[in-house]
């Protein structure tokens, strides 16, 4: 029996290839060889990402984001998605869907956008029934990282023709919502935005927001809702970021049908981690760890997946010992299986979870 496909929710690909001119259409050693002496090795760690991770990870879907950062935030001056306002924000989430829209349009062999319901079943039927060594394209529904492109509830419709699906109304904070590491309440236009995306079906991506927003975004939300890419703060010691989801809040979630995904990330999985500290203090057993709190807070495997975050600001050096690249995330079968998981818990878990939430909210044709 092959084994089962993986689902990624959380790949920032069109900030990577605008950014650095990263080709995820080449092999990750190809990616490594190019970016040796270059600026994204240096501020971005070594890619997890490529054609071959793709394939041997069994990686048949990911959720991509587009995905900009305020100026307030600019990292240096290779950081050039950045922007100053709401309309320069909107340039660029604009260039990025652009991106994406080219990519599928030259490399139709490597990446296909899925936009409905009967597009995703069919794309994930071909993975399932591959013949060994069959590759097939990554299917890529598309996500808006941080709403302050979205000037106002009215250009909603313009996204969603476009291709996005998923919305995380925060990065940082904003005029709609508090963020990691600027907290503040879901506002009048933070709402007003949440009620026109759930009139057109958008799903609602809780994992930047300050948790007073996310609570009250969980409660008032009529679409579904998802932490894409967001760990457990109860595993995390120490940490007063608002970055980490709260029992309460990892609660509601649930409680809403929610899906989590936990992200390899070894900041995000030893409180006090900071580059240059080395991976051997962390195995991916602890990824395994986060997604368990999620189980054990709902009480089954229903709730928890993976959006890895790989190449969103960390690479190589900075994931658990062990990991190379995408594909070594599939160590996780084993892992959750000595936690007592079982095989169709597990397959809940790499791609389930996500498939059964999407095939719920993707309208049936464009």
């Amino acid at each position: 029996m092959p084994k089962p496909i993986l689902i990624d929710a959380h790949e920032d690909l069109s900030w990577n290839m605008l950014t650095f001119g990263r080709d995820y259409t080449r092999s990750v050693a190809e990616t490594r060889h190019a970016e040796a002496d270059g600026i994204a090795r240096l501020v971005n760690g070594e890619t997890l990402l490529g054609r071959d991770a793709y394939q041997t990870g069994r990686v048949a879907m990911v959720i991509a984001t587009l995905f900009a950062a305020p100026l307030r935030h600019k990292l240096g001056d290779w950081d050039v998605l950045c922007y100053a306002d709401e309309n320069e924000a909107r340039t660029l989430y604009r260039r990025q869907l652009d991106a994406y829209h080219d990519l599928f349009d030259r490399r139709p062999e490597h990446f296909v956008p899925l936009h409905t319901r009967g597009e995703l079943a069919a794309h994930l039927r071909r993975w399932e029934n591959a013949a060994e060594g069959e590759e097939h394209p990554v299917g890529l529904i598309l996500s808006i990282e941080g709403a302050e492109g979205i000037r106002t509830p009215a250009e909603l419709e313009g996204w969603w023709e476009g291709g996005v699906r998923l919305i995380g109304p925060a990065w940082g904070g904003n005029k709609y919502t508090g963020g990691t590491k600027e907290p503040g309440p879901l506002t009048n236009e933070g709402r007003a935005l949440l009620e026109g995306m759930a009139a057109l079906g958008f799903v609602l991506d809780i994992s930047h927001m300050d948790e007073p927003a996310a609570l009250e975004a969980l409660d008032r939300y009529e679409g579904k809702v998802i932490a894409s890419h967001a760990n457990a703060k109860a595993l995390l010691p120490g940490t007063q970021s608002n970055r980490f989801l709260t029992d309460e809040t990892i609660a509601a979630l649930v409680a809403r049908s929610g899906v989590m995904g936990a992200v390899p990330y070894n900041a995000f999985l030893q409180h006090g981690w900071k580059a240059g500290d080395g991976r051997e203090s962390i195995p991916l057993d602890a990824l395994a760890a986060h997604i368990d709190h999620t189980c054990q807070i709902a009480g089954n495997a229903r709730h928890a997946g993976i959006g890895s975050d790989a190449d969103g600001g960390f690479g190589l050096q900075a994931v658990p010992t062990g990991m190379d690249t995408l594909a070594d995330l599939r160590q996780l079968d084993g892992l959750l299986t000595a936690r007592g998981y079982t095989k169709d818990d597990i397959e809940l878990i790499f791609s389930g979870n996500w498939r059964r939430l999407l095939e719920a909210c993707l309208p049936e044709s464009a």
